[in-house]
């Protein structure tokens, strides 16, 4: 696999990234389960539990792979940009219902909350060099 060369700033961004997503995996599965559990659609056919043990599972996986798998970081900031974008109607779903949880308990704050989500997923395409390995990948098909 050929290297994807990141600056200073995108690593630093990456480990952010890779230390908040092990905290919030944590969360996931200890201090904040019950917020997590809030924001899982009614309409999603696992039980929510199970959804919020597992997502918490795989953010952790994904932050640990962040810092270890560095020949793998453009193909594992895919999968965290995949992942955002997979949790995104979790807080949609908690602007629509008005559901309180970190936190955000107006409407304001959820809607707020909305546009943090394309910025998170760029980030995490960014930071990881993805971007440019699918530019890449695109360059030689």
């Amino acid at each position: 696999m050929e290297t994807i060369k990141t600056n200073n700033f995108q690593k630093a961004v990456r480990i952010t990234l890779s230390l908040f997503m092990i905290f919030a995996g944590i969360g996931h599965l200890t201090f904040s389960r019950a917020e997590f559990l809030a924001q899982v659609p009614d309409w999603v056919p696992l039980g929510k539990d199970f959804i919020v043990l597992a997502s918490g599972v795989v953010e952790m996986l994904l932050g640990l792979a962040l810092f270890f798998r560095r020949q793998q970081i453009p193909r594992i900031g895919l999968l965290l940009g995949i992942f955002f974008l997979l949790v995104f109607p979790g807080n949609i779903a908690q602007y629509l219902n008005g559901t309180d949880a970190f936190g955000l308990d107006t409407d304001v704050m959820r809607l707020i909350r909305l546009f943090f989500q394309p910025i998170l997923i760029f980030c995490a395409l960014w930071s990881t060099g993805a971007i440019a390995f699918l530019r890449m990948k695109k360059k030689h098909s």
